[in-house]
């Protein structure tokens, strides 16, 4: 077995590759990897809040290393935080240089994190690339995961389906061209549950604000 941190978003796409690695083998999540924002103390893109995040942890069993980035970050900014939070990974766990992403078919991501990775002297892994998207959230939804829709981007999809629930009915409802697991930025999610969680999440949804005239945030909280 290969021990690995795994990039965590709290989202179901991160959620699920940590289940395929524990189901498959070869790779041993020791820990997961955050990039939070400074200020709102929310996972960065997800909008997903820190305590949220912790008990998401909690529920893995697992630890969390924080990359803090400052708001309307640069490039160069996220990339310097991600470098500090692998460097503490390897001070934390000695010879630990390899991460996990959920990352399912986007090539110019995939390459980028390669050479972001390469950049740092860590191996990444991408467990669910190339998976049939459609298939994999049912695969999700079969298999007990319970997420929410926490941030849609409007420009992408009706903000209607902010905080709606990642799971049949949603599949159903999505208009045409929209990928059935948010691929290409059209919604981001939380997870509740799943069986990579040692017990469900209690949470509670809040209001939904439409931030920078475009992404509709739903807020998830713990009950």
């Amino acid at each position: 077995m290969i021990p690995a941190l795994l990039s965590w978003s709290g989202g179901k796409d991160a959620a699920w590759t940590l289940h395929a690695a524990r189901m498959r083998g070869g790779l041993e999540i020791v820990g997961l990897l955050t990039t939070l924002t400074e200020g709102h103390d929310r996972v960065s893109m997800q909008g997903i809040r820190r305590d949220v995040l912790h008990a998401q942890a909690r529920a893995t069993g697992l630890p969390v290393v924080e990359a803090w980035i400052p708001q309307a970050a640069s490039n160069a900014a996220y990339e310097a935080a991600c470098g500090d939070a692998l460097a503490e990974a390897a001070r934390r766990w000695p010879g630990v240089r390899d991460i996990a992403f959920g990352d399912l078919f986007l090539a110019d991501i995939k390459a980028y994190r390669d050479a972001l990775c390469a950049r740092f002297g860590w191996t990444p892994h991408y467990p669910l690339f190339g998976r049939d998207t459609a298939q994999l959230a049912r695969t999700m939804i079969d298999g007990g995961l319970r997420a929410s829709l926490c941030c849609v981007d409007t420009a992408r999809l009706d903000p209607r389906f902010a905080g709606h629930a990642f799971d049949d009915d949603l599949l159903r409802a999505l208009p045409a061209g929209i990928d059935p697991c948010g691929e290409n930025g059209e919604f981001h999610t939380c997870v509740a549950a799943g069986p990579m969680f040692d017990a469900p999440l209690a949470l509670q949804r809040g209001e939904t604000v439409l931030r920078d005239g475009r992404f509709a945030y739903t807020d998830v909280m713990l009950a």
